[in-house]
C-alpha cells in the first residue's frame, strides 16, 4: 500500500515530467481505431493468488472487477478475447536446454513450472471461454517469440487494449512491441498491476507519453460498446 508521501513525491515527478513533455511534443494521442481486441497479459493464478513470488497487488480490490467488465463487453460483442500466461518445461537452471534462456538470472521464472496447471491456468474469475484464445509465452512481451501479432491480423484487429502484470515488464513490452507491430495500444488503467509500489502509476504516466493512450475502464467498456453498435449500424 503507498503512503502518502510516496503518492506526493510521484505527483511532483509527474508534474514536472508533464512540463518537460508537453513542452517537447510528447503525449500525443493515438485513439481507438475500428476493430478492437483485449490482450491480457499473465492474469494467472501465480500472479493473481497469494504466497506465490510473482504475486500482485490489487488484484481482487480492482483488477478482477476491471476485467469482469471488459470480458462481458468483448463477449457481448464479439470482440476477440487474447488470454495470456507465462510456464517452463524445463525449470533446471543448470540445463542449457531450458526453456527459460537466461531470465533465471534474474527472477525466479522457476515458480512457474508446466507441470503444475494450476500455477499458469488464468484465473477462474475471468476464465477463457469456448472461442477466446489462451496463448503461453515464454519471454515478458506477449509478441516476442509468440504468434499474436500473425492472430491479430487475421481477425482485422488494429486496437489492442492490454491489461494484467505487470506495469513494470510484461504489460510495459507487450503495449511497446503492440505499438511497434502496428496496433494501436490502449492501456487500460484500473486493469494493470505490479509488486512494487509506485510502479504502476510511475510506467503508466510514462507509456502514456510515449507508446500508448491510458484509458479508464469505464471508456473502454463504452468503446467496446459502440464498435458493435457503429459496425451493425453500418
Amino acid at each position: 500500500m503507498q503512503t502518502d508521501k510516496l503518492r506526493e513525491m510521484l505527483k511532483q515527478a509527474f508534474d514536472e515530467s508533464t512540463r518537460i513533455y508537453q513542452e517537447r511534443g510528447f503525449q500525443r494521442r493515438i485513439g481507438f481505431g475500428k476493430k478492437p481486441a483485449l490482450v491480457s497479459v499473465d492474469l494467472a493464478n501465480a500472479w493473481t493468488r497469494p504466497g506465490n513470488p510473482f504475486t500482485c497487488e490489487n488484484i481482487d480490490e480492482e483488477i478482477i472487477p476491471g476485467m469482469q467488465r471488459l470480458l462481458k463487453a468483448c463477449r457481448d460483442n464479439g470482440h476477440p478475447v487474447v488470454h495470456i500466461t507465462t510456464a517452463y518445461q524445463i525449470t533446471d537452471r543448470n540445463d542449457p536446454n531450458s526453456d527459460m534462456g537466461l531470465w533465471h538470472h534474474k527472477i525466479p521464472v522457476e515458480a512457474v513450472n508446466l507441470k503444475d496447471e494450476h500455477l499458469w491456468a488464468i484465473d477462474s474469475r475471468i476464465a477463457p471461454i469456448k472461442g477466446e484464445y489462451v496463448l503461453m509465452k515464454k519471454r515478458a512481451s506477449a509478441f516476442s517469440g509468440t504468434p499474436l501479432a500473425g492472430y491479430l491480423r487475421s481477425a482485422g484487429v488494429d486496437t489492442i487494449l492490454v491489461t494484467g502484470v505487470t506495469a513494470t515488464a510484461c504489460v510495459r513490452t507487450t503495449i511497446c512491441d503492440g505499438l511497434a507491430e502496428g496496433f494501436r495500444t490502449i492501456a487500460v488503467k484500473e486493469c494493470i498491476g505490479d509488486r512494487v509500489p509506485g510502479a504502476v502509476e510511475w510506467n503508466l504516466f510514462d507509456i502514456d507519453a510515449k507508446f500508448a493512450d491510458v484509458e479508464p475502464v469505464d471508456a473502454c467498456v463504452a468503446y467496446l460498446n459502440s464498435v458493435k453498435r457503429h459496425n451493425t449500424a453500418g
